[in-house]
């Protein structure tokens, strides 16, 4: 039949346009054993129209393109940025929109903590979008809701990994005028069910009701962020407290996240990469900051790179531009900065393995650090490509 079942399960994004487009409502996603989302089709009622097919980013890609402009970028409210994972232009572009009538899709924590996109028509709701959530999120039903604003003629501005803009890109099938799309530099997304095993474990035990986590949170600074769980306690009349700060490299989640652990099998070879998914603006981290020998810029509270891929995308960034500090970088330069701009992870299957045997017995922190533990002979060997300038 011609539907996304035609799809190899290692390429599915899980980016919910085929579940969106299908007009028989005959496409679910179902958490898989890895805890990530994949379609599964009713072939009773499928009529084999090829919509969800010709809406799936595995399929077809865009070609991948060379931004009208690059900049290093950092907001001058100081207080913005430190709400923000980089420099604050997200909040900027969001307020843009809204002064419009517009209406902000971005990704917040639903009750149970976990990832998700929804709308938001004032700043009051916009606040949540802010901040890395380092989980993949769930589009939902957000591509028709999209759609529905964008016939009554609103301005949107639609938010989320290069897939995920790649899949609505496909999904509306058109450009529209008052459609800004934005999707930011994507290390890759890591499963679901991992998050959840992993707060399930955290909070084990004890008795603690979660009133936020930040994976970036700045107050060591934006090149030292930490991973932070904070709440309230059982016992009645205590303040809010917090129960988990670490430093990012120390953090377990954190860890396997960023030694890629558990990420979706397309992100080793993710099919948007290179700026091919559409967007108008895409959004990152500067860390060049020190490569480039901008330190200078650098006072630790945050850096956007901000890549200007469509003519729509740099008339609204001129248009924000009064709320900025920014220097204009080469593409070159932007992808030095952050090489994921354009380069998948590359996979290490055999460590992947040995992560999945260690986790089906014990807690995920272990098996993180049982995992990335390096042996006498391994740190002998680094020790001494470090001695004689092999590894630098």
């Amino acid at each position: 039949m011609e539907n996304i079942s035609l799809i190899p399960i290692d390429s599915c994004t899980g980016c919910g346009a085929c579940l969106q487009i299908c007009p028989k409502h005959c496409i679910i996603m179902e958490e898989q054993e890895d805890g990530f989302l994949f379609p599964v089709v009713d072939t009773d009622v499928c009529v084999s129209c090829g919509k969800c097919l010709r809406a799936c980013p595995a399929k077809k890609t865009f070609a991948g393109k060379i931004p009208l402009e690059s900049y290093v970028a950092y907001h001058n409210d100081d207080q913005i940025r430190q709400k923000s994972s980089s420099g604050g232009v997200f909040y900027e572009l969001a307020k843009w929109v809204l002064d419009k009538n517009g209406v902000v899709f971005g990704v917040v924590f639903d009750r149970d903590w976990c990832p998700k996109h929804v709308s938001a028509e004032c700043m009051e709701d916009v606040l949540p979008m802010l901040g890395s959530k380092y989980v993949q999120s769930d589009t939902t039903n957000t591509f028709n809701e999209c759609l529905s604003y964008l016939k009554e003629k609103r301005w949107v501005l639609y938010s989320g990994t290069p897939c995920q803009i790649t899949g609505l890109s496909k999904f509306l099938g058109k450009e529209y005028e008052r459609l800004i799309k934005v999707d930011f530099v994507c290390h890759g997304v890591p499963s679901p069910g991992i998050w959840r095993r992993y707060l399930t474990e955290v909070l084990s035990g004890k008795i603690f009701t979660i009133k936020e986590i930040s994976f970036r949170d700045k107050r060591f600074g934006w090149e030292k962020y930490s991973f932070v769980i904070s709440g309230k306690p059982a016992h009645k009349g205590e303040p809010n407290s917090i129960l988990l700060s670490d430093i990012h490299y120390e953090n377990p989640y954190m860890r396997g996240f960023l030694y890629d652990l558990y990420l979706r099998e397309s992100c080793y070879r993710c099919p948007s990469k290179g700026l091919s998914s559409q967007s108008d603006i895409t959004l990152g981290d500067f860390w060049g900051v020190h490569k480039l020998g901008m330190d200078d810029m650098n006072d630790l509270k945050g850096l956007s790179l901000v890549s200007v891929c469509t003519e729509k995308g740099r008339h609204v960034f001129n248009d924000i531009a009064i709320g900025f500090h920014r220097n204009e970088l080469s593409w070159q330069q932007a992808i030095m900065s952050n090489p994921n701009l354009v380069a998948s992870q590359k996979k290490n299957q055999r460590r992947i393995l040995k992560f999945r045997r260690n986790l089906s017995r014990m807690t995920l922190a272990e098996a993180v650090e049982r995992t990335l533990k390096k042996s006498y002979l391994q740190k002998k060997i680094i020790s001494f490509k470090y001695k004689f300038g092999i590894l630098k």
